[in-house]
């Protein structure tokens, strides 16, 4: 069976850390969606590691870690991510596979993100710049180019005749760009990509599935920030809900089991965009030193602000999520006092708990009910029963108001402060 990761909030909810604590359980990790602007952090042995298009499995020697089709992949990226990797000997040949209809991002799709977010002003939606939303364009548009397209002797002409269309945009945006050392790079890591495995991953998963083995489909982004059911138009380009793991990976819907919807105890988003619990004053930034909150791809300050719970029902609904996972408690450790929104107060007056479609036009007001902060530390906890009561109590509050349990509850970032409450439940 299929188990799905996946964020349920903007994204950053700390996914590469669950996934890389849940690896063993699991003979394949597999990355179903988004690329580089991806950024999934995790820390054991006193270092910190992010992972940008690699699936967070990596570091465990058993798992076969995948990058399926949904992903869009950037070579020069990925080549920087494998010398990074250098040090910890991991065989790729033997773990990691890419799919060979995953898209290629080229050097020019970064240049039309740039030129496009430049023209928006005050109206730009907070890309990455890491080209992935034109790769995601040049998709749906049928002229883009796939992994499989650098092992085909035309693979030049056909990156030409794409390059030579982004160019006319480019003229159209007067943005002023030089391609010469980018295209070096770029054409340099294409040579490097081609020694790893390029599969048809569809046929590698689903015989893995026919051979009993267990896989976890890696999400990256958040639930609020899909194509289709984000924060239009502030979202990535991509369907970064379970929904997209049927066609991000090519597996059958039956076989999915389990999802594992993460989440933080608080909530954050990184660029623009509607955000109703946002924090402008010094709480806020409190809670954004606290919690180091600081983009792991761009390293821009994270917005921050309280528990949003009809943001969360809304995640939780549309992904059929049956665990939840908490992460980042020991933010809250300075808070004598903690806020969750438990619905919105419209223009009109109205009280709702459901996500409006307006929610970009509308200024929405949060209700609030206030619960006792722990303000103690979290350090060294392993067992939940030792837990201060305080969040025993916030925590027991969320399950009853989303209806789902909360399985683990992270309390710090190094892959050790994760606290399971499985055998208990």
């Amino acid at each position: 069976m299929v188990d799905i990761l996946l964020g349920l909030q903007w994204g950053d909810e700390g996914k590469g850390k669950i996934v890389d604590v849940l690896a063993p359980e699991y003979q394949v990790v597999a990355r179903f969606q988004g690329g580089p602007n991806a950024g999934h952090t995790l820390e054991f042995d006193g270092k910190k590691h992010v992972l940008h298009q690699i699936p967070s499995g990596i570091f465990r020697e058993d798992s076969i870690n995948i990058i399926g089709n949904g992903v869009v992949l950037d070579p020069i990226i990925f080549r920087k991510e494998i010398d990074g990797l250098a040090a910890y000997q991991i065989d790729f040949k033997k773990n990691l596979f890419i799919s060979k209809k995953a898209s290629l991002i080229i050097p020019s799709h970064r240049l039309l993100d740039a030129a496009s977010e430049k023209s928006k002003g005050e109206s730009k939606i907070g890309s990455t710049l890491k080209g992935i939303g034109p790769t995601y364009s040049d998709k749906i548009a049928r002229q883009g180019l796939r992994l499989g397209d650098i092992l085909s002797p035309n693979f030049r002409k056909k990156y030409d005749e794409l390059v030579a269309k982004h160019k006319q945009i480019l003229s159209f945006y007067e943005y002023e760009y030089d391609l010469t050392e980018a295209e070096t790079d770029f054409f340099s890591a294409v040579e490097f990509l081609k020694g790893f495995n390029l599969v048809d991953s569809e046929y590698t998963i689903n015989q893995a599935l026919q051979s009993g083995q267990k896989i976890l489909a890696e999400g990256a982004q958040g639930s609020l920030l899909d194509i289709d059911f984000g924060s239009y138009p502030f979202v990535t380009s991509s369907s970064t809900t379970a929904a997209g793991v049927s066609s991000g990976l090519g597996v059958a819907p039956q076989k999915i089991k389990e999802v594992y919807g993460i989440f933080k105890a608080y909530c954050t988003r990184v660029g623009s965009g509607p955000f109703p619990t946002e924090l402008l004053e010094e709480t806020g930034e409190r809670m954004r030193q606290e919690g180091r909150e600081f983009g792991s791809t761009t390293g821009r300050p994270r917005r921050c602000g309280w528990m949003d719970l009809p943001a969360l029902k809304y995640s939780v609904m549309l992904n059929g999520v049956t665990q939840l996972i908490m992460m980042k408690a020991d933010v809250l450790n300075i808070f004598e006092e903690i806020l969750i929104c438990t619905h919105y107060q419209m223009e009109d007056g109205t009280i709702t708990d459901q996500l409006p479609y307006d929610i970009c036009d509308q200024k929405i007001v949060p209700v609030y009910k206030t619960l006792k902060g722990w303000h103690t530390s979290l350090n060294g906890l392993t067992n939940f029963d030792d837990m201060p009561v305080e969040l025993k109590e916030y925590t027991a509050y969320i399950e009853k108001e989303i209806g789902v349990p909360v399985t683990f509850v992270s309390t710090g970032p190094d892959r050790l402060a994760t606290v399971s409450r499985k055998s208990e439940l």
